[in-house]
């Protein structure tokens, strides 16, 4: 720290290194755009209210109790700060170096000193700061021994009802009680307060508690707890093995679930909401195809959004629906930890919050996956910092269940306790979503995860790498026409056989079962009896069951019996036996069947309504052409495509990293070009310069004179004392009339600093 200090904190931006100069636009971003014309600039931005409110939510308990000390003491060291707030020396003297890192102090002469608009706001309504509770000290206050020794003379009465007020804010009402009153006159505890200068009266019949009343109530500090020390962890033991199983097991399966329903959407994609979003019966179901609940689905949903394997576009029929993007196919092509890693790192710089899916906003509407407003400013934040307070746990030790993450909570809370309200609950968000997504398990992060979240990726992948068994490629056929796979299958047979087969249970081994609707399904998209033969005998390590084969044939017999066409819709047949049971069925009467010869009937039902009824009777249709002939494929796949912003995702911080370098560029630029003209008496400025140099001049208490246009025009010259400028208006004292005024910053054409009378 500068022995003698600084004039203004332009002065001390001014001599900082490029390094730590770089460093406080990376923490304030703001700051840097546009990049500043020069320190000056730059130091009227750092004091602007709404960049100083950013910057306050980045403090800890500790660095803000000590800004708030600052701003009730005023001007000191970092020894005298650390007398006053109940802290160890160490921390105080680390907030006071964050704090000047941040711009939000400079070391004027004599001590530390906060921005003028930092107490501003920290000040909450009534006069007193938001984390103490306390005014600032009075510009004269009396020596602390005076101040103890006439709250010792006071009744016990009257010290309660003192203790009370500043527990309550430090502000309350006089009521009756008499101002003026000696000591020994008073007849109530308030005049006991009032005589003794305890509670000094304001405007309005408000009397207040002074900043130094209240730091003596309280034995000298600004604060009643310690603030340096963080809430401790609730904590269990967990052997490291089993934590790296459960995790490694729930990251393959996030992986294979994410292609699963993707590869289905490419078929049949959901229709997208008029608002934005997946309906809720969309998530429903993709939820029963993943056995999974909804909220899972909906993280898996929102992962792959974020990761750009998934987007908007419109659908065959021109709709707009969920459709996975070119992309998509270039992912499925990777290894399965290339894959995850993509997901994780979408899922830690994603806004999004999905634990909200499914509950309902102020206005009593549910929120739907996808939807638009589904995103927060902290929840990146919010996630990273429960991590890393996860990723200071040793190995073999974990959150406690029930207590661990209410632990986990207070901490992150006590790193960031200014705001948002729902910390809370992205907190407990984080910790859920890293679950299922295969960072942690069972309170724990898995060991994989910590050189990952430690920026060392490669090696984080490759001990996962390590915990996933080989992918096989088999599966062992079992008469009961199941299909058991002995591991994790490899994603091209694993999408294969999701087409022929159900899938009946999940775990370690995967239980698959034909039916009669699962190989209906797969002669639809164009598979033949032959072709499914041939690949459940070459995908068994065991040979083919007959009653599969029969299950084959059989329903390849009767695949194409019935041919659907336009009439509404005819049906046709060789077998009438076939159409006489369709026509009698109990469950046909409302598709309009009339017979109109032995082999053929017709339907008043639309064709893309008669084929899934039909097919829900049993029958296995086929459409044919206007020609006669019939052509069963495949349908084709859908993409959209990928979202510019997901193309450009690896730049992103090397663009904010040499953003901030160019700021700093351009800062001692403009230094230099300001150092090296002439001394002038007063400068023709532009509004953003005025603001710049009357914020100079309100950080240095000094007096200036401004050149002013009234609202006629007429140019006035007015000696002023800046208090702050904001919004574009300079609130000062205005020596002319004797009284605070407010200038617009866009009249004032000079600003001219005034030596100091003798």
């Amino acid at each position: 720290m500068s022995a003698t200090g600084f004039r203004t904190l332009a002065d001390q931006l001014r001599s900082w290194p490029d390094e730590r100069l770089s460093r406080l636009l990376v923490a304030r971003p703001d700051l840097a755009t546009p990049a500043p014309h020069d320190s000056a600039q730059l130091a009227s931005r750092a004091a602007a209210r709404s960049s100083l409110l950013r910057a306050l939510d980045q403090l800890t308990t500790a660095e803000l109790s000590v800004l708030d000390a600052l701003v009730v003491v005023g001007q000191t060291s970092a020894e005298g700060l650390a007398s006053v707030v109940r802290a160890a020396p160490a921390s105080v003297e680390a907030a006071v170096s964050r704090l000047l890192d941040l711009a939000l102090v400079w070391e004027a002469p004599g001590g530390v000193r906060a921005l003028t608009a930092v107490a501003e706001a920290l000040t909450q309504t009534g006069g007193a700061t938001a984390v103490s509770g306390l005014r600032p000290v009075s510009e004269d206050p009396p020596p602390a021994a005076d101040v103890r020794r006439r709250l010792d003379e006071l009744s016990p009465a009257a010290r309660a009802l003192l203790e009370h007020v500043l527990d309550s804010g430090g502000e309350a009402t006089a009521g009756s009680a008499r101002h003026t009153v000696l000591p020994e006159d008073a007849r109530t505890p308030a005049e006991e307060l009032l005589a003794r200068r305890l509670l000094v009266p304001r405007s309005g019949g408000v009397v207040v508690v002074p900043g130094e009343v209240g730091i003596a109530l309280r034995g000298g500090r600004t604060t009643v707890d310690t603030v340096d020390e963080e809430p401790t962890l609730a904590t269990s033991e967990r052997a490291a093995s089993i934590v790296d199983r459960a995790a490694a097991g729930a990251a393959f399966e996030a992986v294979r679930r994410v292609e699963l329903v993707l590869d289905q959407w490419g078929l049949a994609p959901p229709s997208a909401l008029r608002a934005g979003g997946l309906g809720v019966r969309d998530l429903r179901a993709t939820a029963v195809q993943l056995h999974v609940d909804e909220p899972t689905a909906a993280l898996l949903i929102e992962v792959a959004a974020a990761a750009g394997l998934l987007a908007t576009a419109a659908d065959p029929d021109g709709n707009p629906a969920w459709i996975p993007t070119d992309a998509f196919d270039q992912w499925t092509t990777q290894p399965v930890v290339d894959r995850w890693a993509a997901l994780v790192r979408a899922w830690l710089e994603s806004p999004r919050l999905p634990g909200l899916v499914g509950s309902r906003d102020p206005a009593g509407k549910v929120w739907n996956a996808l939807a638009p407003e589904l995103s927060g400013i902290h929840q990146v934040e919010s996630r990273r910092m429960a991590l890393d307070v996860l990723l200071e746990l040793p190995a073999g030790e974990v959150l406690a269940t029930g207590t661990g993450v209410p632990s986990l909570v207070s901490r992150v809370a006590w790193r960031r306790p200014r705001r948002p309200r729902t910390r809370a609950d992205q907190v407990a968000w984080a910790v859920e979503e890293a679950t299922a997504l295969g960072l942690a398990a069972l309170g724990g992060l898995a060991s994989y995860a910590r050189p990952l979240l430690s920026g060392d990726e490669a090696s984080g992948l490759a001990g996962l790498a390590a915990l996933l068994p080989e992918p096989v490629d088999h599966v062992l056929l079992q008469a009961d026409l199941t299909a058991v796979a002995p591991g994790p299958l490899e994603s091209q047979l694993a999408r294969r056989l999701q087409l022929v087969a159900d899938v009946e249970s999940r775990g370690g081994a995967t239980v698959y079962r034909f039916t009669p609707g699962s190989v209906r399904r797969a002669l639809d998209t164009g598979w033949t009896a032959a072709e499914l033969h041939e690949f459940v005998a070459g995908v068994s390590r065991t040979p083919v069951p007959q009653p599969l084969t029969y299950l084959v044939d059989d329903t390849a017999r009767t695949f194409g019996t019935i041919r659907v066409g336009h009439a509404e819709a005819f049906l046709r047949a060789d077998d009438e036996a076939a159409l006489t049971e369709l026509l009698h069925h109990p469950r046909a009467g409302t598709l309009g069947l009339r017979r109109l010869a032995p082999t053929v009937l017709i339907s008043s039902t639309p064709l893309d309504v008669l084929l899934p009824r039909l097919r829900e009777l049993g029958a296995a249709p086929v459409v044919e052409a206007a020609d006669g002939t019939v052509h069963v494929a495949r349908p084709d796949l859908v993409r959209a495509r990928t979202p510019r912003e997901h193309r450009a995702r690896a730049a992103k911080v090397a663009r904010e990293t040499a953003h901030a370098a160019h700021a700093v560029t351009a800062i001692r630029a403009g230094d230099r070009a300001a150092s090296s003209r002439p001394e002038v008496p007063a400068t023709v400025l532009t509004p953003s310069g005025s603001m710049a140099a009357l914020r100079e001049a309100a950080e240095a208490g000094e007096t200036v004179l401004i050149g002013y246009l009234d609202n006629q025009g007429t140019r006035t010259e007015r000696l002023v004392d800046p208090v702050r400028v904001e919004g574009g208006s300079l609130t000062a004292y205005d020596h002319r009339s004797d009284d605070v005024r407010s200038f617009a910053v866009h009249r004032i054409t000079t600003v001219l600093p005034v030596t100091p009378d003798p």
